[in-house]
């Protein structure tokens, strides 16, 4: 019975040390801040759903999408650090996915739709830059660099008229992928 109830609930696991090791703190939801439960987190094991981790406690600073699987180190999970500070649980979407993005800011410019991941935007968009997108279904996260590498950024359904309105300090955007909920 437990086995039936643990795969029902969404759930990730913090390590302070590399392979597992360590201090260890389970969430079940989203925390914006963890502070007093670990100092470091230098390995993570997501048992279930898609979670969105924070660098900064309230949900700030660098971004990492992390699906079910393991991270034995922060560099698995393209962390620039160990410090991981607030965590976010992600919506279990299974319906269609659908985005616009656009060369200019407020929604200007050429204008192209996905409703799948695009590893290169530039070889998709001809633009290495994204200044507006307005996400009109499923969960997205943004990659700065082509094949899913770099800073990322999520993105919930609405409009973002500007980089800056999905943390970004810049608008090159490399890549982008669907946040789909994986069983």
């Amino acid at each position: 019975m437990q086995l039936i109830l643990k795969h029902c609930h969404q759930q990730i696991i913090f390590y302070e040390d590399k392979n597992f090791q360590g201090r260890s703190y389970e969430c079940s939801s989203d925390c914006p801040d963890m502070t007093s439960f670990f100092n470091r987190c230098n390995s993570i094991r997501v048992d279930s759903g898609n979670w969105i981790l924070y660098e900064h406690a309230n949900y700030r600073g660098s971004q990492y999408y992390l699906r079910r699987g393991d991270y034995p180190d922060f560099q698995k999970w393209m962390g620039f650090n160990d410090s991981i500070r607030s965590c976010h649980l992600t919506p279990q979407h299974r319906g269609p996915f659908r985005m616009r993005i656009y060369e200019k800011e407020d929604f200007r410019g050429q204008m192209m739709e996905f409703t799948e991941d695009c590893f290169h935007v530039y070889e998709q968009f001809h633009y290495n830059d994204i200044h507006s997108c307005n996400v009109l279904d499923g969960h997205w996260v943004f990659y700065e660099e082509p094949n899913y590498k770099g800073r990322q950024y999520y993105l919930k359904p609405g409009e973002y008229r500007r980089y800056n309105d999905w943390g970004a300090s810049n608008s090159r955007v490399g890549s982008f992928r669907k946040v789909q909920y994986i069983q």
